[in-house]
């Protein structure tokens, strides 16, 4: 699957690696945060390297709708429900001085975007209560909303309840933001490293990233890798990966001009795309969501294909020109975690817990960071900078935790008891995957283009037993959210290893 935003290269070829070289700051991932940390940095005068495992933009960062909003859907009235206003206006400053900083530099760098309304809509009644927590948390938080009718939706081809609007948010092509941030990183003297990865970080005696190719020095680290790839601080018990899809059309006539996300039943969100905010040619309608926790999904495929009638269902004639997703983080208390990681001397932080809105929450990230690298005293951060720097936590919190632990544990048991069948097995049909017992041993087996393949069940995060994800062809943990292709390769989350493979566990 590819991503609408990436059937052109547009990001900028790395800088040869040289292990043992030394820089004032190393970014690790060079995704939307990272690479806006880096630009930040180096604009400051400060020699910054990014490593990135793949390319830019590759993960989440290269594969989302491309919607920058304050709105975010029912988020705001999700976070007033566990937390005093004061942080939802924090929430909110943070992404409105993300945002600013992402558009004044699209424009410096001659990205285009489009100004659209934003709308969370209710489907039904139910989600009215939802609607209305929105409107009021977010007018609390200093935001122009305003409360529709579902008479006053008219551009939608199906009927709403109501919904909450927004003016002036953006959508913009988030690859052209990641090739002009990678441009203006190497044009101010910053190394891009791509196709290193970075297996572990170090703050003592000297603090370092490790890599296959050998390590860099610098006294500042930052981990944007999604989840960090350290487990101190446990962050990643602290968030759950959350995937969700994106399927882009060409609808004949006319498509809905502003953006809507619903808040009730399965999320579907509406993004049109404009010569001005994307590949018009190849489509003029994204429509994503269907999110589930990683792994957990017995058929990913279904939930993909459902989107895609659904779309056809409302816009007759669509046609689908491309299909992806993405994996992001939500944090247990509902705000992003940024910061020095625990134990880290001060030497190396991290960013995670987006929850699906990186295109405002990245910068806002970096801003942060960066302010902290440089020593910027308290007294000269943005309010809202301190405000959640400071946040307590609180039961609600708590109880989110006990929960997706509860849920991690079902699955970390569940996953032994339905592995019963014994290899040899059956050779999997083309695209399909299959656990199976060899001794104590668990093996994931799977076709992929005519190759059939046999690699560790077990991911070497902490011991979860891998599940198929027949839409991608990928080994997903549903722990923790790490992500292997079928040959075993590892893609994204908390594990740092690939998975052994394992030969001749099929019958042919």
């Amino acid at each position: 699957m590819t991503s609408l935003w990436k059937i052109a290269p547009s990001a900028p070829a790395g800088s040869p690696f040289v292990p043992g070289e030394r820089h004032d700051a190393i970014v690790v991932g060079a995704g939307l945060t990272g690479l806006s940390t880096a630009v930040m940095l180096a604009r400051r005068g400060l020699d910054v390297a990014v490593v990135e495992a793949g390319s830019p933009g590759e993960l989440a960062s290269g594969s989302n709708t491309g919607k920058l909003s304050l709105l975010q859907s029912d988020r705001l009235g999700e976070i007033r429900r566990q937390h005093p206003a004061g942080l939802v206006r924090a929430y909110v400053d943070a992404n409105r001085s993300g945002m600013r900083w992402m558009l004044a530099f699209a424009e410096q760098a001659g990205v285009p975007f489009t100004r659209r309304r934003d709308h969370a809509y209710a489907s039904g009644r139910s989600g009215l209560d939802s609607i209305r927590r929105t409107y009021e948390a977010a007018r609390e938080a200093g935001l122009p909303a305003r409360m529709l009718a579902g008479s006053d939706v008219r551009e939608l081809p199906f009927p709403v309840a109501g919904a909450v609007a927004l003016d002036d948010q953006v959508t913009i092509d988030p690859m052209a933001l990641v090739a002009a941030l990678a441009q203006e990183l190497i044009a101010t003297g910053g190394r891009l490293h791509t196709g290193v990865r970075v297996t572990g970080a170090r703050a003592l005696p000297e603090s370092r990233i490790e890599t296959a190719q050998g390590p860099l020095f610098a006294p500042h680290i930052v981990l944007a890798t999604g989840t960090p790839i350290l487990d101190r601080g446990l962050y990643f018990a602290k968030v759950r990966g959350q995937r969700s899809w994106c399927v882009s059309f060409r609808v004949p006539g006319d498509v809905p001009a502003q953006t809507y996300i619903s808040v009730d039943g399965d999320t579907h969100s509406i993004r049109p795309v404009s010569p001005g905010d994307g590949p018009a040619d190849a489509a003029n309608l994204i429509v994503g969501g269907n999110g589930h926790p990683v792994g957990r999904e017995p058929h990913e495929a279904a939930g993909l294909d459902e989107l895609a009638h659904w779309t056809r269902r409302h816009f007759p004639g669509a046609e689908e020109t491309h299909r992806w997703s993405a994996q992001d983080y939500e944090s247990h208390n509902l705000i992003p975690f940024v910061g020095a990681l625990p134990r880290g001397l001060g030497r190396i932080r991290l960013a995670t817990g987006y929850a699906k809105w990186g295109l405002s929450n990245a910068p806002a990230a970096a801003l942060r960071l960066t302010a902290e690298i440089l020593g910027d005293p308290l007294g000269d951060r943005a309010e809202w900078m301190r405000a959640i720097g400071t946040r307590l936590t609180v039961p609600s919190d708590i109880g989110r935790g006990i929960a997706e632990g509860g849920r991690v544990a079902v699955r970390m048991t569940s996953g032994w008891a339905d592995a019963a069948q014994p290899v040899p097995v059956a050779r999997p049909a083309e695209g399909e995957g299959v656990v199976a017992r060899s001794g104590i041993r668990l093996v994931g087996i799977s076709t992929v283009d005519g190759v059939t393949r046999g690699v560790d069940a077990i991911c070497p995060h902490l011991g979860g037993v891998l599940s198929w994800n027949d839409a991608e062809c990928t080994w997903d943990c549903p722990l923790h959210a790490s992500r292997f292709a079928a040959d075993g390769t590892r893609i994204e989350g908390p594990a740092v290893k690939d998975l052994p493979q394992i030969p001749r566990t099929s019958d042919e």
